[in-house]
């Protein structure tokens, strides 16, 4: 959110150490990290009521479960399409009509 580097860290506390002096700088930290922490659970707790107004988990789940009906969907295409073609091998079937048997076989029944 914030590009805020070191040096700009120590600038800031520089800056606020003459401003303030060195007898109120610890206090005032304090103060500006209780005032900190109080916008940061205010905002917390406006997102969490805004969330449950609007149901967004409801919506996180029904997005969630379109999602997994639309993998359903196409595995079950995907299977349908495999049963209708024939064509299609397994890879026991492929084993059983594997050329080296049918030229074993062959051999077999043609050196006689």
């Amino acid at each position: 959110m914030f590009d805020i580097g070191f040096p700009e860290l120590v600038l800031i506390a520089v800056v606020a150490l003459l401003v303030i002096g060195p007898e109120r700088l610890p206090e005032a930290l304090r103060t500006l990290g209780l005032w900190l922490g109080r916008m940061r659970r205010s905002f917390t707790a406006v997102k969490t009521e805004i969330e449950k107004e609007i149901g967004m988990d409801d919506v996180r789940r029904q997005l969630h479960n379109e999602a997994i009906m639309e993998e359903m969907k196409r595995i079950e295409g995907e299977v349908r399409g495999t049963a209708d073609n024939p064509a299609i091998e397994t890879p026991a079937e492929a084993a059983d009509n594997s050329p080296s048997r049918e030229t074993s076989a062959a051999a077999d029944h043609g050196g006689r």
